[in-house]
């Protein structure tokens, strides 16, 4: 009987033993992997990857975008400068026409581009502080200024201030051929700023902007040519 006991007892001691060293080794796994915070399963890895992904940020505007708004803005303040000689200088209805919708479609957008850079905490150009007295000649772009798009240097088809002051000195259609020759040249320049945005930019509504001046540009070079030959 007591060596029944004994056998009884030294079993239970061996499974209890047992029992004890698989718990162990399963708490050390689990530790472990809490602990690392790595699992090797495909699906846990996989679903943390997606979460970062998720979560990860993603930047708004970059370099292009900036140099866009920057430049853009003077490029637009000059030709509202020149359709506003316009109304009293224009022979033809059309090209007064022309320039109410020039101004009409770049007024907002330079509110626009300056609510941009007022955002992003950047500052605004100054009224005439990149004018065209600062930019070569009409045929040329800026040399100087911000890199980016071609940045600030990419400005082109602006104005000298001799340009805009023989502008000034003309009516009739002698106004109607400076002003659409001058014009073409400024268009053409703000729509290769608006391609470099489109192709280099980040900011969806900058890229948005970049198309819409495309289009309407590029129909107005046509008309403006098309007026040229007519007269």
């Amino acid at each position: 009987m007591n060596t029944n006991l004994i056998r009884r007892a030294a079993l239970a001691a061996a499974a209890g033993a047992a029992s004890l060293a698989l718990a162990a080794c399963g708490s050390s796994n689990d530790s472990s992997a809490g602990h690392d915070g790595n699992d090797s399963s495909p699906s846990r890895s996989a679903s943390a990857s997606a979460s970062a992904s998720a979560t990860a940020p993603r930047g708004q505007h970059n370099a292009a975008d900036l140099a866009f708004a920057e430049g853009m803005i003077p490029h637009h303040r000059q030709a509202v400068e020149m359709a506003d000689l316009a109304p009293d200088r224009a022979g033809s209805a059309e090209v007064k026409k022309l320039a109410d919708e020039i101004k009409k479609a770049q007024d907002p957008e330079i509110r626009t581009l300056s609510g941009w850079l007022v955002s992003w905490g950047e500052q605004v150009p100054a009224e005439g502080a990149m004018n065209h007295s600062m930019h070569g000649t009409s045929s040329t772009s800026a040399t100087s200024g911000r890199d980016g798009m071609g940045g600030m240097g990419g400005m082109g088809g602006m104005m000298t201030a001799e340009d805009m002051n023989r502008l000034k000195k003309t009516s009739g259609d002698a106004f109607d051929t400076a002003f659409m020759h001058l014009m073409i040249k400024h268009h053409e320049g703000a729509v290769d700023m608006a391609r470099t945005e489109k192709a280099a930019g980040s900011f969806p509504a900058a890229k948005k902007m970049a198309n819409a001046i495309i289009a309407s540009q590029t129909a107005e070079i046509s008309w403006m040519n098309k007026l040229l030959g007519m007269s």
